[in-house]
């Protein structure tokens, strides 16, 4: 279990550092930091990691039973349009507030699905991971709150409305960070269906046991995939942002746009293996201190790049508040487990 709680940990930090590098491009608008974000990590990334990495890829994958494939492929497909919206949402309310009101949704509805594919555990560990899920929502809420009052500090020191154009844009914001978290479960829906058949077909092949994760999250990742190449195809166009790929920082942004895409799928597959470490209840156990990790990783990521420098103490003690809660959590949920 320590293994399995290690490993959810480490990829939750990862997934929380792999938006970072996009403050740091330049030259592109949105749609070229994005899109080729989505390139890849939905296509390029999966695909190369897929063949090199699995013995027997071919006939895992062709032998696969196409309900299986439909099953996870709408998940995915709903994943993929919840992702898009993350990294929209990001652009509207920061990293801090953005991860924090989407993985929220995502803990909460992410972490109670696997129980309609693997059933329920014992009722005392059933209590211990609701109780510790409730209390990393709490902080969630928490530090939403901090996101906030830390836009109304900011919009008060350069003092711009807040009953104009920001309270529409932080709304807008907060509405599609949690539509998008809703979608965005489909993943953990798509990883608790799949996972037996390419365990068995896996180990079938002689492949050891961590290489079952690197199978899930090819189906994931590719249907996933589709939706994002379909949206940012259409906006490059609609918005000219074609020639924005012609910047002299070209090869600079490309290699942080490279570390972003590797570092968002190893987190989702090293995720997938923390959940089989994890055993019965590894999926939802798995999900909430993952997704928990990242959040608090996401905050100190906005705190290192002044997200947070305008904020008043009022708002950075609901913040670490929320930290403090999600850790909390982060602890019931292992007891239960």
């Amino acid at each position: 279990m320590t293994e399995g709680i290690l490993l959810a940990v480490t990829a939750g930090i990862m997934l929380g550092v792999y938006a970072l590098p996009e403050k740091f491009t330049k030259g592109f608008q949105y749609e070229n930091t994005w899109s080729l974000f989505f390139l890849l990590t939905m296509f390029v990334v999966p695909v190369i990691a897929s063949i090199v990495l699995i013995q027997g890829f071919g006939e895992i994958f062709s032998q696969m039973p196409m309900d299986l494939w439909i099953k996870m492929g709408l998940a995915s497909f709903l994943w993929g349009i919840g992702v898009m919206m993350w990294s929209k949402a990001i652009n509207y309310i920061g990293l801090s507030l953005g991860f924090s009101i989407f993985i929220g949704t995502v803990i909460f509805i992410g972490s109670l699905l696997p129980f309609a594919v693997d059933g329920l555990p014992d009722n005392e560990s059933l209590i211990l991971i609701l109780t510790g899920i409730l209390v990393v929502l709490l902080g969630v809420v928490l530090k939403g709150k901090a996101g906030l009052i830390r836009e109304k500090d900011e919009a008060a020191l350069t003092k711009e409305s807040t009953a104009g154009g920001m309270k529409g844009s932080m709304a807008t914001g907060i509405l599609i960070a949690i539509v998008g978290g809703l979608l965005a479960t489909g993943f953990s829906y798509a990883n608790a269906v799949g996972r037996p058949y390419l365990h068995e077909a896996s180990q079938a092949h002689g492949n050891a046991d961590w290489v079952t994760a690197v199978a899930v999250m090819f189906p994931i990742f590719i249907s996933g995939g589709i939706v994002m190449t379909a949206y940012f195809g259409y906006h490059l166009s609609k918005k000219k942002a074609w020639a924005a790929f012609k910047t002299p920082a070209f090869g600079k942004n490309f290699m942080l746009i490279l570390f972003m895409a590797v570092f968002h799928y190893a987190a989702s597959a090293l995720f997938a293996f923390a959940a089989f470490k994890l055993g019965e209840s590894g999926n939802t156990v798995g999900y909430a201190i993952y997704n928990t990790a990242c959040v608090v990783t996401a905050i100190v990521s906005g705190i290192i790049t002044k997200e947070w420098v305008s904020a008043s103490p009022k708002a950075k003690k609901l913040l670490y508040a929320g930290v403090a809660c999600m850790v909390i959590g982060i602890v019931v949920i292992a007891l239960g487990n």
